[in-house]
C-alpha cells in the first residue's frame, strides 16, 4: 500500500472518529443528525445545539491539537536523543508545569491565596502551568548552551523533572485534602476544559511550534546518523538543537497548560507511525505521526466517554491503557533497534 493511500485511509478514519467523538457522551446524538446539521438542517432539539457547539466541538478540536502536539514532540525527542523511549516530557517541561499548578493549588493556604474560585480559576491554572513550563524551558535552554552532548542534556532534563516532582511531593504531603484533590484531578488530564475563548490561544501556540518543525524537517533525517554526520552535511547542529528544544517546549507546555499532562501519546504514536508507514524519512513520518496522534487521542477520548454516564474516564488512564501494551509489544518484537 502506497503512502498516499495510507494517508487517505487515515484521514477518513479521523473524520469518522471525529463524528463518533461528537456523537457519544452522557447524551448520545445520532450521527445522522450531525450530518444533517453540517448540511444546514437545525437539530430537532435545541439542547443538542448547545451540547455540540459549546462543549463537544471545542473538546474534539482540543483532542486534535493535543494529538498533533504530543506526537510530533515525541518524534522530535526520539530523533534528537536517538532514544526509542524518549518522549515530549523528557525535558522536564511537563514536570515544571505540574510544579506551577502544585504551587498554585497546594501552597495557597500558606500564602493566603483565594484559589480556584470564580471564573478566573481556570485561567489561573493555565498561567501557573505556563509559568512553570517556561521556567524549565529557560533552564533547559541555558543547559543546552553549556552542555554539548545530547545524552548529557537528556540526563539534565530528567533531573529537572525529578527535582520538580520532589517539590510537588513535599507540597502534597503538607497540603490539605481539598487542595490535593484539585491537583490530582488536574494531573489526570482533561480535554473538556477548553472552550472557544481558550482555543484561540492554544491553537496559536501549537501553530508556532509546528511551524518551527516544518521549516526544519529536512535536517532531521541526518540527526539519526549522529551529530558528526549532520555537521558533515552542512547542518547547523547547534541551531537545530535549539529549534527542537524550543518547539518541543512550546508544544508540550501549551498542551499541559490547557489539558494537564497526557501520558504515552508522545512515546507510542511515533513508533506506531514507523510500524505502519515502514520508513524513517521524517518528511513522511512527521505528517504520519501527526495524523496518527489525532486518531489515537480521538479514539481514547471517545472510549473515555461512556454512553449513559454523566462523567468520563480520566484521559490519562485511557491513553496509558493504549500506550503501555504497544510499547511492550514493540520491545518484544525488537522493532526499536530497527528504527535507531
Amino acid at each position: 500500500m502506497s503512502h498516499r493511500l495510507k494517508f487517505t485511509c487515515a484521514l477518513i478514519l479521523v473524520l469518522v472518529l471525529w463524528l463518533l467523538n461528537i456523537s457519544l457522551g452522557s447524551i448520545s446524538i445520532p450521527i445522522g443528525a450531525l450530518l444533517e446539521r453540517i448540511a444546514g438542517v437545525p437539530f430537532p432539539r435545541e439542547s443538542w445545539e448547545i451540547i455540540v457547539v459549546d462543549y463537544r466541538i471545542p473538546k474534539s478540536i482540543t483532542a486534535i491539537l493535543a494529538g498533533i502536539a504530543l506526537s510530533v514532540s515525541g518524534l522530535q525527542m526520539q530523533t534528537f536523543f536517538r532514544n526509542p523511549l524518549a518522549g515530549p516530557f523528557v525535558l522536564g517541561i511537563s514536570s515544571g508545569a505540574g510544579l506551577g499548578v502544585a504551587l498554585l493549588a497546594m501552597a495557597g493556604t500558606a500564602f493566603g491565596w483565594q484559589l480556584f474560585a470564580g471564573t478566573t480559576s481556570y485561567w489561573s491554572v493555565i498561567l501557573a502551568s505556563s509559568a512553570g513550563a517556561i521556567g524549565v524551558l529557560v533552564l533547559m535552554g541555558l543547559a543546552a548552551w553549556k552542555v554539548k552532548d545530547s545524552m548529557t542534556l537528556l540526563i539534565v532534563g530528567l533531573m529537572f523533572g525529578s527535582a520538580a516532582s520532589a517539590i510537588v511531593t513535599l507540597l502534597s504531603f503538607f497540603s490539605a485534602a481539598e487542595e490535593l484533590k484539585m491537583f490530582t484531578l488536574w494531573s489526570m488530564g482533561n480535554l473538556g476544559n477548553t472552550g472557544w475563548s481558550e482555543l484561540g490561544l492554544l491553537s496559536g501556540a501549537i501553530l508556532i511550534g509546528v511551524t518551527m518543525v516544518i521549516f526544519s524537517v529536512k535536517s532531521y533525517n541526518a540527526m539519526l546518523l549522529g551529530e558528526a554526520y549532520a555537521k558533515s552535511m552542512g547542518i547547523n547542529f547547534q541551531k537545530l538543537r535549539w529549534i527542537m528544544i524550543v518547539s518541543t517546549g512550546i508544544l508540550t507546555g501549551g498542551i499541559t497548560a490547557f489539558c494537564g499532562p497526557i501520558a504515552f501519546i508522545g512515546i507510542a504514536v511515533p513508533h506506531l507511525a514507523r510500524l505502519l508507514f515502514k520508513t524513517n524519512d521524517h518528511r513522511v513520518l512527521f505528517p504520519a505521526t501527526a495524523i496518527l496522534g489525532i486518531l489515537v487521542l480521538l479514539a481514547c477520548d471517545t472510549l473515555s466517554q461512556l454512553p449513559g454516564y454523566a462523567s468520563s474516564l480520566p484521559i490519562n488512564a485511557v491513553t496509558t491503557a493504549f500506550g503501555a501494551p504497544l510499547i511492550i509489544w514493540l520491545i518484544m518484537k525488537r522493532n526499536f533497534s530497527e528504527a535507531f
